[in-house]
């Protein structure tokens, strides 16, 4: 058995935090690869290392003195040290990086030192061996992750020393200059690693234990979910929860790695477990995975008599196209369809979109509704649960909600209904108290 640990911001935020970390991987001898993220906020009034360090970049930018942000972040680094009672030679490595403030360093390097020092003073208080992620993570010329050269680099690097902590976040380009990933980027470093190693599970170790059957700023304290399939994962996510990016999903979901989501601060509780197929069908739990939902939609409404809808909607998808709109959903009728996008998204461009139809398929009208909200039921197993739409349904209508749009994704993973956004909390609240138990 081999687990890969990612540890995040928070869980790695001071000593103390530290201390249950080396509690974590002491406690199960197959955790021997751990990626660690930047030292995050201590608490609510704190700051998180990366954003002080760009904050940095920028008045060096602006040929301010950084001093003062300099001497914040390396006394966070040296109480941690001192705390712990480790040896690693923090300020001299910290004096070196000064040294070359005045310099043209990178945004990219001096924004990684974060995750750099956090990892070397890991490494020393796990015992591990410290592996600079610029050796093992390297970027081939089109900006991506060499999958094939990061691969066999991590896993020598664990072969040879059987115990390694490596940074996360960053990576080298050829030529050995530093190169971060977008923020989040060490969620994607563990994934990788763990694809690179063929683990059996991927640790991702944050502060909350595992992903929520709701948004806990609309539900009171919900549950969390205890297992779920990459595909459900990913309608949550589509629908607006708030969960891992797709790229950090990926590398572990090709090679069939299952992806536990636990909390530092509870590490009894199990987390969710996110695997690529469950094996069971209608048992007693409850058909519903999660709910999600988001806000901000506009409908527009095509109508037009003996419509051809073929040739007609692909016409408005080419104009929706054109001005770069992502369609959220398209709901077809017998002489209208609707196409449904972010309000956002569409901006001032809704007005040229409305044009462009008139002008390319001469409807007999062309309308637009805003306010919508779309909110989503997700769950592997409401295709074994005859009702179970119904039931969704006539919750949402016993409690005064109205449902203007109804949609069924083809694999029966999700139902959908658009209300508005004036109900989108009490829709979640109805759909969350009727399923959750």
């Amino acid at each position: 058995m081999l687990k890969v640990a990612k540890f995040g911001g928070s869980s790695v935020a001071g000593a103390e935090q530290f201390k249950k970390v080396k509690k974590i991987i002491d406690s199960d001898s197959s955790r021997r690869l751990v990626v660690v993220s930047a030292a995050g906020k201590r608490n609510k009034d704190d700051h998180k290392m990366t954003d002080l360090l760009y904050l940095c970049h920028a008045h060096l930018e602006y040929g301010v003195s950084c001093d003062e942000i300099m001497d914040s972040i390396e006394s966070r680094f040296v109480e941690i040290k001192e705390d712990l009672n480790l040896e690693y030679d923090v300020k001299r490595d910290f004096d070196a990086l000064r040294a070359r403030l005045n310099r043209d360093m990178s945004v990219d390097e001096l924004v990684s030192r974060g995750e750099y020092f956090t990892a070397r003073l890991m490494a020393e208080f796990l015992g591990f061996t410290f592996v600079d992620a610029a050796d093992c993570f390297f970027f081939g010329i089109d900006g991506q992750i060499d999958r094939d050269k990061t691969d066999a680099a991590i896993k020598e690097a664990l072969e040879k020393y059987g115990k390694i902590v490596i940074p996360g976040f960053y990576g080298s380009l050829a030529g050995g200059r530093i190169k971060i990933m977008s923020r989040g980027g060490s969620d994607i470093s563990g994934a990788i690693a763990s694809a690179a190693v063929d683990a059996d599970v991927y640790e991702n170790w944050t502060d909350v234990s595992g992903i929520l059957m709701a948004d806990p700023r609309i539900v009171d304290k919900p549950k969390s979910i205890s297992k779920l399939t990459y595909a459900e994962l990913r309608e949550l996510a589509f629908m607006g929860a708030s969960v891992l990016h797709e790229e950090s999903i990926m590398p572990v979901k090709e090679r069939g790695i299952a992806l536990n989501i636990r909390n530092t601060n509870d590490p009894e509780h199990p987390g969710t477990m996110i695997v690529e197929s469950v094996d069971e069908n209608a048992g007693a739990d409850r058909p519903i995975t999660g709910i999600a939902g988001r806000k901000n939609f506009s409908v527009i409404t095509v109508n037009k008599r003996n419509i051809n809808v073929s040739v007609t909607l692909r016409q408005v998808l080419d104009i929706f196209d054109k001005y770069k709109v992502p369609v959220e959903h398209i709901d077809l009728g017998l002489d209208s369809f609707a196409i449904v996008a972010s309000t956002t998204a569409m901006g001032d461009a809704v007005y040229d979109i409305a044009a462009d139809i008139k002008k390319t398929c001469r409807p007999d009208r062309v309308y637009m509704q805003e306010g919508l909200a779309l909110v989503a039921a997700v769950g592997r197993k409401m295709t074994f649960r005859p009702g179970t739409s119904g039931r969704l349904f006539k919750a949402l209508g016993d409690n005064g909600v109205n449902i203007r749009i109804i949609a069924q994704g083809a694999d029966e993973l999700s139902i959908m209904v658009g209300v508005e956004n004036a109900q989108f909390e009490t829709a979640i609240k109805v759909l969350y108290e009727g399923f959750a138990g």
